[in-house]
């Protein structure tokens, strides 16, 4: 297949590109214009603001796999941050699906990023595929970005929007800086712990978006996460106890809410238990399903 990938010198773009690459694919980044990825062999330029597009380059492509966007989780949410990540995640994607609408072979797959921050912060429900969005702005973000990304379809394109959980990998993600503080002897729950953690590894993340690029019967919002989440206290328990070191200081929750303001609540105070329902419908299996032996496998050695 020609798989073309945006935001692939990211985190997993690049496990992806990787992984793709070895299996005989044919790979192209979608590079923005300006950047160094654009000077690699076999990039197609994109840039939202100028307007730029190669799509005598992006012709005949069998799937775009759209993972661009800027980090959510660097600094507080100001105005102007909220709006950057906004336009780097929604208007991107109109813009990619826009451009991709006008080439005599438009791709026939197009999967886009998403996240369970669709959610918003819902305690103890059950989530699914058929859940609700929740009403904070991860969720109106994630709703409006799912939005654009279903736009393909008019186009022919099977349109796919990942909800990814929390992604664990030893290099890079949140990983290292949840690793951290137990390495020091200071590592704890955040906040009351009760809140739940749904989490997948890096490793998962690539093996799913080969599946449901593969496989014509996903389709639609996928919860990209595995089937056993965890509270952010057994979580806790598990990442200390694979570390060999305590997990005796919680984190107070008011402290982050005046660290890092709303972005505490959203990111690391949320309680979102979500189910991978319709991966699990269409058979995929998991590779990685319980968290403790997930974590072992990832730090082994480290």
């Amino acid at each position: 297949m020609r798989i073309l990938i945006s935001g692939a010198s990211g985190l997993v773009g690049t496990a992806l590109s990787s992984a793709l690459a070895s299996e005989g694919h044919t790979v192209h980044k979608l590079a923005r214009a300006g950047t160094r990825a654009v000077r690699e062999p076999g990039a197609v330029r994109w840039y939202l603001e100028g307007n730029e597009f190669e799509a005598k380059a992006a012709e005949g492509a069998d799937a775009i796999v759209h993972l661009a966007g800027v980090s959510i989780a660097s600094g507080r949410w100001s105005k102007a941050r909220k709006k950057e990540i906004y336009d780097s995640r929604v208007d991107a994607t109109r813009f990619l699906v826009a451009n991709f609408s006008k080439l005599k072979q438009p791709p026939r797959v197009f999967l886009s990023a998403s996240a369970i921050g669709y959610y918003g912060n819902r305690g103890n429900e059950q989530l699914t595929e058929e859940s609700p969005p929740g009403n904070d702005f991860l969720a109106e973000l994630a709703r409006e970005w799912e939005a654009a990304a279903a736009e393909a379809e008019g186009f022919g394109a099977r349109a796919v929007m990942l909800r990814f959980g929390v992604i664990l990998a030893r290099h890079g993600g949140a990983l290292p800086r949840m690793v951290l503080p137990f390495r020091l002897g200071v590592g704890g729950r955040i906040g009351s712990g009760k809140q739940w953690m749904s989490w997948l590894t890096l490793k998962e993340v690539v093996s799913i978006v080969r599946f449901a690029v593969g496989n014509d019967s996903v389709r639609g919002p996928v919860n990209a996460v595995a089937p056993h989440p965890v509270t952010n206290a057994e979580f806790t328990k598990s990442l200390a106890r694979v570390l060999h070191r305590p997990a005796l200081l919680p984190v107070p929750g008011f402290g982050l809410r005046l660290l890092l303001g709303e972005m505490a609540e959203a990111l690391l105070l949320a309680s979102q238990r979500v189910f991978p329902r319709k991966l699990q419908s269409l058979g995929y299996t998991f590779d990685s399903p319980q968290l403790e032996p997930a974590l072992a496998s990832i730090l082994r050695g480290a």
